[in-house]
C-alpha cells in the first residue's frame, strides 16, 4: 500500500470522528477528492452537511472559503473583483480575490442565489479559472467546489438547470441518522463544548491527494467494464430498448460527463481495500 493512500485512509478516518452517522457523506467526499470532481449534498437542515466539508478541510489544513448563497447575492461576490486603491500616491485597481479562489469552496445553499451567480459558479467549476475584468486567472490545483442545498422551503429558491447538473460528479442524498448515531452525536458535541488540550495531528498534504490521483489514474479498466458503463449511459439515452417502467421514469438521457464520471469513480472505488470505503450505488 502506497504512503499515499495510507493518508487517505487516515484523512477518512479523521473526517469520520468528526461527523457521526454519515458514512456514505464521508465516503464519496473522500471518493470526489481523488476524483477530482465537484460535489452536490442535499438534504435536510442538520444532517452535517456544512460540518462535514469543514471536517475534511480542517483535516487536510488546506486553504477553505465558504459562500453563504442569498439571493442578494452578486457574481463578484463570489469571483473577486477589482478595487481602487492609492499606494504612495499612484492610483491602480489590485484585483482582490473572492472565496472561490481557495482549494476546497463550499457553496452553501447554492440555490438560493439567483442564476447569475450560479453561473459564475458552474464556470468556474467547469473551467477551473475565473475570467474578471478582461482577465483569465487560473484557481488552485486541488480546486474543489461542494455544493449544498435544502430540499424543503423551496419559495424564493432558484433551482439548479438541469442541463447544468452534470457538472457535480456526484449527487449525495443527506439523510438523518440513526439512533444509535444519534446517542453519539450528543455525547461528540458535548465532549466538544469542554475545554480539552489540542489534539497534535499532522495535517494531510495536498500531495498524498496529487499522488493517489495519479495511482488511480493508472488503475486497468477492461473493455468489458468500459463497455459496461457505456450500455448504462446509452440506457438512460433509448430508455424505450429495454423492457420495464425506465422509458418512464427517464425523460433526457446522460451526456458524455456521465460516461466520464463512472470511469473516473469506478477506478476510485477500486481502491477500496486501501482506503477503507465503499460507493453505495
Amino acid at each position: 500500500m502506497s504512503n499515499a493512500l495510507d493518508q487517505i485512509a487516515q484523512l477518512e478516518a479523521r473526517v469520520s470522528r468528526a461527523v457521526v452517522g454519515q458514512q456514505q457523506v464521508v465516503e464519496s467526499l473522500i471518493l470526489g477528492l481523488l476524483c477530482n470532481g465537484n460535489l452536490l449534498l442535499e438534504g435536510y437542515p442538520g444532517t452535517a452537511k456544512t460540518r462535514s466539508i469543514r471536517s475534511l478541510a480542517e483535516a487536510m489544513d488546506t486553504g477553505f472559503g465558504r459562500v453563504q448563497f442569498t439571493p442578494d447575492l452578486l457574481p463578484s461576490d463570489v469571483t473577486g473583483t477589482e478595487v481602487y486603491r492609492e499606494i504612495d500616491g499612484e492610483h491602480r485597481l489590485d484585483f482582490q480575490p473572492g472565496p472561490i479562489f481557495n482549494n476546497l469552496v463550499l457553496a452553501d445553499e447554492v440555490n438560493r442565489a439567483p442564476a447569475k451567480v450560479q453561473a459564475a459558479l458552474l464556470e468556474a467549476m467547469e473551467e477551473r479559472q475565473v475570467t474578471t475584468a478582461g482577465k483569465t486567472r487560473k484557481l488552485p490545483r486541488l480546486f474543489m467546489v461542494l455544493a449544498t442545498q435544502n430540499p424543503i422551503e423551496q419559495e424564493g429558491t432558484y433551482p439548479l438547470p438541469e442541463a447544468q447538473m452534470d457538472r457535480f460528479l456526484l449527487k449525495i442524498n443527506v439523510d438523518y441518522p440513526e439512533a444509535d448515531a444519534e446517542l453519539a452525536i450528543i455525547d461528540l458535541v458535548r465532549g466538544e463544548e469542554r475545554p480539552k488540550p489540542a489534539e497534535e495531528l499532522v495535517a494531510i498534504g495536498e500531495d498524498a491527494v496529487f499522488t493517489a490521483r495519479d495511482e488511480i489514474h493508472s488503475i486497468h479498466l477492461s473493455d468489458a467494464m468500459k463497455h459496461y458503463l457505456v450500455d448504462l449511459v446509452m440506457a438512460t439515452r433509448h430508455p424505450e430498448v429495454h423492457e420495464g417502467p425506465l422509458r418512464e421514469w427517464i425523460e433526457i438521457g446522460s451526456s458524455p460527463r456521465a460516461s466520464i464520471a463512472l470511469d473516473r469513480t469506478s477506478r476510485a472505488a477500486a481502491t477500496a481495500p486501501i482506503w477503507r470505503t465503499r460507493l453505495s450505488v
